[in-house]
């Protein structure tokens, strides 16, 4: 055989370590290296990447999104990734759509919606999952209840076999069938060989595939049968890339409801919830999704009473009134809301359990492992309860959360995959399960597919024939057995490939959330891909938006770490330049801590990586220049306007960019000409607060700091100001240079300790720097009493004037806010809103993501095109929409001097306004 690198050259194909370590895992417990990735950009490209994969005898494993959960989309073959390229919606005509494999479903929905349509299946995944993916696993989602499975709405598609054969299926007469069984070739075959299964198996596909929707576990076969149009396309959805690979597909549409009311009912229990199921059908309601108290997110949301609650969707000009209906026969306490914006927020809860429930409410973690098991609604009840025993012989406790209404339950348990007893606990646990599953009447897999995760498990609910059934309908399009092997037929043991590795890895960082374990830190991303969203808000994730590489991405960064700690692949640990190369682009705008369901904080990974991979050696130019900023800054008060003067010159500065390892395209910042510690003016009286001095703020924008004196000073307060040089250690984490970090933190700590010994709070001015406080210092000084303290004093300008008196004049102001990444994910917004409110601005908070200069990453030289593009996402583009006359605010330097230098706008600090409200303006003085 020859070497498949020869044979798939003119490919975008990648055999590197890094990219390999990308691809080892979807969202699954499993893990497999696989041989190669190959990201083709049309449908030819599938065709010479499968006939090199051929001529090679590699396999083949078909891959959309990677969310899968149950292992069908990572193996031991070729990789064809077609998320990257091969997309797009060819064409739209009447309730029909066309669409490559790679499409992701929101886009598709993006196009239809203008018609008044959009695809009936809708997967929590639906910002990142792709139509081929959906195909693979007969995806459903929460509309399934009426819209039903995506086998349900498959028109026909273009598919390809492992010999090279193309084929367009759908439905299908007999004459056509009889007509394509007489073709020579693979495709009579084919056509034959099908036949043959339907006419010799009919009674046996007729009682024991049933009609239930739900039915997702093994092959489609009962799509085939006469009464069913002998579908073949239909029946090939959910064989998870076992059969063919999907080169187009035509889908169809339904009606976008008008109307919709989302009515939210408590329960005390999950169990009562699933027995109110039958009852709430009866209505044809579109959703019937169920949420438990444990799920993380939940408590503090607006939910009515209870310790678990059904969301129920109804559609129509009288859904609201057949909603309160439904709610005086449940008698049970509820909320009905028809406000969209309120609906997202509740929805958001549901969409995210996947990754939520990863991290249960007292820390410890939960698995997919027992995903989406479902029964008929009518037996969810008494399933749910005797599923309970099951977990309690087992030790074991869930979340339980999914789609109620078709009796698929969702679940995350807390499996111990991490030792022998463990993981043969697992086993025995899925065994017991699958028998229970079962007698109920049900199907292992209720929309996410069985790959590793349920292959091996299908014996217990289908019979002998049936599987051999299944084996025959494999072979006919694969009787090499190279898609995607050890999957539904000659399956692979669920016991075996286990992701979940222990990692004892010596690191510097704290990580109090993960008990202060790097390895523990490294399971929080299970793979759900919420970080590449690209059409939706958020901040996460900024450098997979403008490159939509995967390991730009939060999941591929976690993943390579991932596997740099399990040293497999990547075999160097912490000197990996894979690694490296994939956290250059890593904004550390910390989007992730926020935006990922589990709380990926991929700023801290960077910077402990970074210590870990510099330490001993030279680093970048641009950790001495940037990274010892705050030294600079202090030499350059010795002389400002000199300094200033120089750096005006452009050869000057030319040189010092170079230098300094700083963008050339960058503008060097303007000194001021005295930093606000030399010259505020002192004034006793009232209640003394520490007013932070940032080294930013202070040395070139120490107006801002002035500014802030001012109202805390006309709120009641005493401004003190440190007296000794203090530094929050930003600029060092940022660089990974930790030791240095922590030594500057440590004086700082001994510098504030007599105030907050005195019952002083601190308040920042600078988001960076005041999230620092509030979240990277356990990581810094695990343990530290004073941090620790430090932490709990620390406030916003805004949290602090919250309940301040203020003589504030009304600005009757429109302006516009772009929100600093570290006040997103650390300190919230909601202070700042209110306190504009009093001062008589009527703000909106855009969701734009990211600034893209994010503190040293966008001066750095190599970054500039990356930082601009976050930017034009959607920040720049807002800010030119704004009207001349709205003001532009952000709180954050990096945000203002990026909005400075990319637009024609300069942005303030809230403080500077708020003072402008304080006293009557002059002539010359505009907000």
């Amino acid at each position: 055989m020859r070497d498949i690198r020869e044979l798939l050259t003119g490919q975008d194909a990648a055999f590197d370590a890094g990219t390999l370590a990308l691809y080892t895992t979807d969202a699954s417990n499993y893990r497999h290296a696989p041989l190669g990735v190959v990201r083709p950009r049309t449908a030819d490209d599938v065709v010479a990447t499968v006939a090199a994969c051929r001529e090679a005898g590699a396999p083949v494993i078909a891959r959309g999104g990677g969310t899968s959960i149950a292992g069908n989309s990572c193996g031991p073959g070729l990789v064809l990734d077609t998320s990257r390229y091969f997309s797009g919606v060819h064409e739209l005509d009447g309730h029909l759509a066309r669409v490559a494999p790679g499409t992701v479903l929101d886009d598709l929905q993006a196009v239809a919606a203008p018609h008044g349509l959009r695809f009936g299946p809708d997967p929590s995944t639906h910002s990142r999952c792709t139509i081929g993916g959906m195909i693979g696993n007969n995806a459903c989602g929460s509309h399934s209840v009426a819209w039903g499975r995506t086998a349900d709405n498959l028109e026909s598609m273009d598919v390809l076999l492992y010999d090279g054969t193309r084929l367009t299926v759908g439905a299908t007469s007999r004459s056509e069938v009889d007509s394509r069984a007489a073709l020579p070739g693979t495709e009579g075959r084919v056509f034959r060989e099908l036949r043959d299964l339907v006419d010799g198996n009919l009674a046996l596909l007729r009682n024991e595939l049933s009609g239930w929707g739900r039915r997702v576990s093994g092959y489609g076969l009962e799509h085939l049968l006469p009464e069913n149009g002998f579908n073949v396309a239909r029946a090939l959805v959910g064989s998870e890339g076992t059969c063919v690979t999907v080169l187009d597909a035509t889908v169809q549409l339904v009606d976008l409801p008008r109307h919709r009311a989302l009515a939210v009912f408590g329960f005390g229990t999950d169990v009562e919830a699933a027995d109110a199921v039958p009852a709430i059908l009866t209505r044809n309601p579109l959703t019937v999704e169920g949420i438990d108290i444990a799920l993380p997110g939940v408590t503090g949301s607006d939910l009515p009473d209870g310790q678990a609650w059904l969301l129920v969707e109804l559609a129509g000009e009288d859904a609201r009134q057949r909603a309160e209906e439904l709610a005086r026969e449940l008698r049970r306490p509820h909320v009905v809301v028809t406000d969209p914006v309120a609906q997202r927020r509740l929805w958001r809860i549901r969409e995210e359990g996947a990754g939520l429930a990863t991290r249960m409410s007292d820390g410890s973690e939960g698995w997919p492992g027992w995903e989406d098991a479902a029964v008929p609604p009518d037996r969810l009840g008494s399933y749910l309860r005797e599923f309970k025993q099951l977990l309690a012989r087992h030790g074991r406790k869930t979340v339980v959360y999914g789609h109620f209404g078709e009796g698929c339950l969702h679940m995350r348990i807390d499996f111990d995959l991490l030792t022998k007893p463990g993981v043969a606990d697992f086993r025995s646990f899925l065994e017991d399960a699958a028998d229970l599953v079962a007698a109920h009447g049900g199907s292992l897999s209720g929309e996410h597919g069985d790959g590793q995760a349920r292959s091996e498990l299908l014996p217990r609910m289908y019979s002998a024939e049936m599987m051999a059934l299944f084996e025959r309908f494999k072979g006919i399009f694969d009787p090499d057995n190279r898609m995607n092997p050890g999957v539904l037929v000659k399956p692979r043991p669920v016991d075996a490939d286990i992701r979940v590795r222990a990692a004892n890895v010596p690191v510097v960082l704290g990580y109090p959330h993960d008990h202060g374990s790097f390895g523990e830190a490294m399971r929080r991303c299970v793979g759900v891909g919420k970080c590449r969203n690209t059409g939706g808000g958020g901040v996460m994730c900024p450098s997979y938006r403008a490159t939509r590489e995967e390991k730009h991405s939060t999941r591929g960064r976690a993943h390579l770490l991932a596997e740099m700690i399990n040293g497999e692949l990547i075999t160097d640990g912490w000197r990996s330049e894979e690694v490296r190369d994939a956290l250059d682009l890593c904004l550390s705008c910390k989007g992730c801590l926020s935006d990922c369901p589990v709380d990926v904080d991929m700023a801290t990974y960077k910077a402990e990586f970074q210590h870990h991979h510099y330490q001993g050696r030279i680093r970048p130019l641009s950790h001495y220049s940037m990274g010892w900023l705050p030294l600079w800054l202090r030499f350059s008060a010795l002389a400002p306007k000199f300094a200033n003067a120089v750096l005006r010159r452009p050869r000057v500065a030319a040189l010092v960019k170079r230098l300094g390892g700083i963008a050339a395209e960058r503008q060097l910042p303007t000194f001021a000409d005295k930093p606000y510690t030399r010259s505020r003016k002192r004034r006793d009286g009232g209640k003394p607060v520490v007013l932070w001095p940032d080294s930013f703020n202070n040395y070139l924008t120490p107006q801002v700091l002035h500014a802030a004196t001012e109202v805390l000073e006309a709120a009641g307060y005493q401004v003190v100001v440190p007296e000794q040089n203090v530094c929050c250690g930003l600029t060092w984490v940022s660089t990974g240079q930790l030791g240095m970090a922590k030594r500057v933190l440590r004086k700082t700590l001994s510098v504030l300790k007599p105030y907050l010994d005195a019952g002083y709070e601190v308040v920042g001015l600078e988001p960076s720097c005041t999230a620092l406080f509030r979240g990277d210092l356990g990581h810094l000084m695990p343990g530290d009493e004073t941090a620790a303290l430090l932490a709990r004093r620390t406030r916003t300008f805004a949290e602090l004037l919250a309940d301040a008196e203020l003589p504030l004049r009304d600005l009757d102001i429109d302006a516009i806010t772009q929100v600093h990444c570290h006040q997103h994910a650390e300190l919230g917004f909601g202070a700042d809103e209110k306190l504009m409110a009093r001062a008589g601005i009527r703000n909106s908070t855009m969701d734009s993501g990211c600034c893209g200069l994010a503190g040293n990453f966008g001066f750095e030289r190599g970054h500039y095109d990356v930082s601009v593009a976050v930017a034009e996402d959607r920040m720049l583009p807002a800010i030119r929409d704004a009207a001349a006359e709205t003001v532009v605010i952000s709180n954050g330097f990096s945000c203002r001097t990026q909005i400075a230098q990319e637009s024609e706008r300069t942005a303030v600090h809230l403080a500077e306004l708020v003072r402008a409200a304080l006293r009557p303006p002059t002539k010359d003085e505009t907000p």
